[in-house]
């Protein structure tokens, strides 16, 4: 690398700034502070140390970049552009925030390539970088040898005041200390500006010590807004720490080179407008039109090309050195980075007949994981504290991913619910075959919304292990009975939500969310046990839904069920049945498989001319009246449920054989 003259160094760093501005200004939206301030930790990453290729963004031995400060894209976008992704042209920059443009208001890593991590809400991004840092370790731990390397990179982060606020990257930061994740690195944009003006009227904690207290190595570069030596400086002293994750307090100006309002809420998120932008070209000596950018930046910064492509090119001789000398690990390693899954990695999912004893689909969800356990050797995952409870581990593995043994990969994450999802995101946009899984009660899913939301919006092959999934709970009582968390689950698009009627119909929805690598899955388990039925398959639930109980004649009644409630319904057919009635049965483990399926085979299921439907699920009926329509009813709850066994609340509340045939009958007439 050719280091770059003082003043070449400060014009790369108002390359950044001003482009900033005027797509800001273009779109007359957008946050143009945060980087005007981090211009310069951004150039001096980006420059001096970020191992990457602008020519190939999926290169897997890269260095991640997560924005966790997402708002601020901008940053982020022009060292895209100026190192040279295809992904950023300057015609990108113009059309910031644009219908169709790869340059929205916040990244997202399906719309822009260089892009790692999907930035949500403050604090997420933070905590995908653990995951990030997690899974470099756990490959590093399991395929390095000690006279081969193929898996070396670090995780840096730019994360703001915001970040440090929200309680996601506290639980986060804390396991990364915990598990001395040394490859993680993260750059605290110190700017003591929100949205609601100076941080001081709501946050005045020392951050260095709290991330000290964390087990992080810290340090403080008090001028961020030029000082590029100190800041790489405190990147290179960063890197020499392998048994601590690292954080850099950067003190900087928000709306740097601004010079009415720089320092100020004002510039954090809204244009600086076109007179305040000349004022600004002015204090910064740039003498440049819009979206201009002087040859020598462009030179300076894609060095990065050539500097890619041969650390590419010398991390493929080490894969083809490891091939030769490892050569079945190499094969599982490069199956893994394709994103194939084992052979036969399902031929010991467990199958039952209705002979077989009933037990709690959470029971059947360990037995699913202790199969595919040995199978599937990219399976990682654990639970929130919840180990005996959500029956998340992997029978026959032996200790869990800690400091001293990343090559395990059962995590314990601790009482984190919301840092817990964050992570298995940052794993799974590792984009390296790992398949990362976590368990807790269902009801915390409310806990983890936002982190499961973008599960679903980034395409992210999470699995959700949610156990304890109705009144069934029982005595715990209404705080943990989540009677409306599936349906809300239910309306976050691209979310597969199982509720699995039995053993047969838990192996179907590990088979399914194993398979889905671009969508997240959560599973729905019962705490009660429930009967194995006759007719339930595995291969059946990725219909979404399927006849399980038919008559020989055209229905007269179809009862829809899921989870426990179906053999509720099954019981309550056989009886209905015999009194001459002709009822269809169907099960619905997965809503939104069975939508997806063709007219003509949801006709076949749900004729629309069999009006009369009754659902039964321990569950708040939001979503089901598609299915009910007009003459069909539900027993559903309408209500918190109640501290009591869990027999005795699903009595209560209905969910009995006999209710199912007083509802049927009164439909029937």
């Amino acid at each position: 690398m050719v280091a770059a003259p003082a003043s070449l160094d400060t014009l790369c760093v108002n390359s950044i700034r001003m482009l900033a501005v005027d797509a800001v200004n273009k779109s007359n939206s957008g946050h143009p502070g945060l980087p005007m301030g981090c211009a310069p930790m951004g150039y001096a990453l980006w420059d001096k140390f970020l191992s990457h290729n602008p020519k190939n963004p999926n290169w897997f031995n890269r260095d991640r970049f997560v924005l966790s400060a997402g708002h601020g894209c901008m940053l982020l976008y022009a060292l895209l552009h100026l190192t040279g992704y295809e992904s950023v042209s300057i015609e990108d920059i113009k059309q910031f925030r644009q219908w169709g443009s790869r340059t929205p208001g916040h990244p997202e890593t399906f719309e822009t390539a260089g892009v790692e991590v999907t930035a949500g809400p403050l604090g997420a991004g933070i905590s995908n970088a653990v995951g990030l840092a997690i899974a470099e370790a756990h490959l590093a731990a399991k395929f390095n040898k000690v006279d081969s390397t193929i898996v070396d990179h670090f995780t840096y982060v730019v994360m703001g005041d915001g970040c440090n606020q929200e309680g996601v990257s506290a639980e986060a930061c804390s396991l990364a200390g915990h598990l001395k994740l040394g490859k993680l690195i993260a750059l605290y944009d110190d700017n003591q500006i929100t949205i609601d003006g100076r941080t001081d009227v709501s946050f005045t904690e020392d951050v260095l010590k709290r991330y000290e207290a964390y087990g992080w190595h810290v340090q403080h570069v008090k001028d961020g807004n030029s000082d590029i030596n100190s800041i790489a400086k405190a990147i290179s002293e960063a890197k020499s720490v392998i048994d601590k994750p690292s954080i850099i307090k950067i003190s900087t100006t928000i709306g740097y080179g601004s010079p009415n309002k720089s320092d100020t809420a004002g510039v954090h998120g809204a244009p600086l407008g076109e007179e305040e932008a000349a004022l600004t070209r002015k204090q910064l000596d740039w003498n440049f039109p819009p979206f201009e950018i002087p040859q020598e930046v462009y030179d300076q910064f894609r060095q990065a090309i050539q500097k890619g492509e041969l650390a590419e090119s010398k991390w493929n001789e080490s894969l083809a050195n490891y091939r030769q000398k490892y050569p079945q690990e190499a094969k599982e390693f490069e199956r893994m980075l394709r994103g194939e899954l084992p052979k036969d990695w399902d031929k010991n999912l467990p199958t039952y007949t209705e002979n077989d004893k009933g037990l709690a689909t959470r029971k059947h969800s360990q037995i699913c994981l202790g199969e595919l356990g040995p199978n599937l050797p990219e399976l990682i995952g654990g639970s929130a504290d919840l180990t005996h409870s959500n029956y998340t581990d992997i029978k026959g593995e032996t200790g869990s991913f800690q400091a001293e043994t990343p090559n395990k990969r059962y995590l314990h994450f601790g009482v984190r619910e919301h840092a817990m999802a964050a992570i298995l995101n940052g794993i799974a946009y590792h984009k390296s075959g790992l398949i990362p899984y976590g368990g807790t009660f269902l009801v915390f899913a409310d806990y983890m919304r936002g982190s499961m939301r973008l599960s679903a919006l980034s395409e992210l092959g999470v699995i959700y292990v949610l156990t304890h999934d109705s009144i069934g709970v029982g005595e715990d009582g209404p705080t943990h009975q989540p009677i409306e968390t599936i349906p809300s689950l239910r309306a976050i698009p691209n979310m597969l939500v199982f509720r699995p009627g039995d053993g047969n119909e838990t192996s179907g929805a590990y088979k399914v969310a194993i398979k889905n690598r671009n969508r997240p899955s959560s599973l729905c388990l019962s705490r009660q046990g429930m009967a194995n039925q006759v007719n339930s398959s595995i291969d059946k639930v990725a219909l979404g839904g399927y006849v399980l109980v038919d008559c020989e004649s055209k229905p007269d009644l179809i009862l829809i069920g899921t989870g426990s409630e179906l053999d509720l319904c099954v019981q309550a057919s056989k009886q209905l049945s015999s009194e001459g009635h002709n009822v269809r049965v169907v099960s619905m483990p997965c809503v939104e498989l069975f939508e997806e399926q063709s007219t003509e085979y949801k006709e076949a299921v749900l004729p629309n001319s069999i009006r009369k439907r009754l659902v039964v699920e321990a569950a708040e009926s939001f979503g089901w009246h598609k299915y009910i329509g007009l003459d069909g009813d539900s027993i559903t709850m309408g209500s918190f449920g109640a501290s009591a066994p869990g027999g005795t609340c699903m009595e209560k509340f209905g969910f009995t054989v006999e209710n199912v045939i007083t509802k049927a009958k009164a439909l029937l007439g």
